[in-house]
């Protein structure tokens, strides 16, 4: 079963591993599955069923022209967790995976939810707004856009050391080789342009504290202080505050891709949580 296909139609590649309570990953913007190297086979090794796919527009699932906005993407969730009859599920949601996991709760209720991970979330609201006063600028996402425009395989790559080693950018401050960390990145030239842009644009735009407040599963909120895409003081702490009981973990030090540079705190934390 490579494939679930949704109620518009659009096919999803679906990967569905061990068995157990079942756990499933929602990935970041322009990433796809993949991302998950060091995760899916951990969690599936440690008793509990690991599911993955690849968000409509990216990796090897259909690539429709619309769709992008987190209802349409909280149903292809609730697509894949009905045909696979999936129950209790902790969902793990990282960076706008966070936003879509928190969506599909909204609409669709914790009927087939027993737990909720968000990860380097982009909850609960990114943009400036007159009660967001230090939110990011509007013009944050228009240079985004420009640069998917022109030449995104470039722009991809100066983010590269950014994304897994933070502000300053060193590499020799993370244990991932320069050729993982590339690959990593690369996979995000699986993404269209057309779904990279709107993806970040729902992201950037869409205001999610009402629904993030809303949440009522046990949450688990991990987030590193360094984080470029989902700026820590923004996001994480942010998150938890809204979320009733949930627990925060910061990772000190850890950037946007702290799945790859902190893969064996993060497994830890994840199982924990999962076993709990």
């Amino acid at each position: 079963m490579p494939y679930v296909t949704t109620r518009d139609g659009t096919r999803l590649h679906c990967t569905d591993w061990g068995e157990g309570r079942p756990v499933v990953l929602l990935s970041a913007a322009m990433a796809d599955s993949r991302m998950w190297e060091f995760q899916a086979p951990f969690l599936a090794g440690q008793g509990l069923r690991c599911v993955t796919y690849d968000r409509r527009g990216t990796g090897r699932s259909d690539v429709p022209w619309s769709g992008y906005d987190y209802d349409t993407l909280a149903s292809d969730l609730a697509d894949v967790l009905d045909h696979l009859d999936l129950r209790d599920v902790l969902l793990v949601g990282y960076a706008a995976g966070g936003g879509e996991a928190v969506r599909y709760l909204s609409r669709y209720g914790a009927g087939r939810v027993g737990k909720l991970a968000l990860v380097a979330s982009t909850t609960p609201f990114l943009l400036r707004a007159p009660d967001n006063p230090d939110g990011l600028e509007m013009a944050l996402f228009q240079e985004i856009e420009k640069a998917i425009r022109t030449d995104r395989a470039a722009w991809l790559r100066s983010l590269t050391w950014p994304f897994f080693a933070g502000p300053e950018a060193d590499p020799a401050s993370t244990p991932l080789s320069p050729r993982m960390a590339e690959w990593l990145t690369d996979l995000a030239m699986d993404t269209s342009p057309r779904a990279a842009t709107e993806i970040y644009r729902t992201l950037f735009t869409t205001d999610q504290r009402a629904e993030t407040a809303a949440v009522q599963v046990p949450t688990l909120v991990v987030h590193g202080t360094a984080d470029l895409g989902a700026p820590y003081p923004l996001c994480g702490p942010r998150t938890a505050e809204l979320v009733p009981g949930s627990t925060l973990l910061t990772y000190e030090g850890a950037a946007h891709g702290l799945f790859a540079t902190h893969a064996d705190r993060l497994n830890a934390d994840l199982l924990a949580f999962a076993k709990q």
